[in-house]
């Protein structure tokens, strides 16, 4: 079963690619993605599936800390997203 991590803290010059090479030393990857703003621009976090348990847990036991252009990652295991009430008046 794949395992999703949440990637924060990530530099806004980061690409999906420097992320899929750093991560995909611990194991296969299923899908990253960096979120990006209406205009293309990251917004400083994303997610990576891996596609073996084990190895997404090591990833984030390893790289959670890591330094990319002087900004540590934050990484840990993705949760659903939290359902939000709008707010409409």
């Amino acid at each position: 079963m794949a395992k999703k991590l949440f990637v924060g803290n990530i530099n806004w010059n980061a690409s999906k690619e420097d992320l899929e090479n750093i991560f995909s030393e611990y194991g296969e990857i299923e899908e990253a993605i960096l979120i990006k703003d209406d205009n293309g621009r990251s917004k400083g976090f994303g997610f990576i599936t891996f596609v073996n348990d084990d190895a997404a847990l090591k990833a984030a036991a390893e790289l959670n800390g890591f330094q990319i252009d002087g900004r540590p990652l934050f990484v840990n295991e993705a949760r659903p997203q939290e359902k939000r009430e709008r707010n409409f008046r």
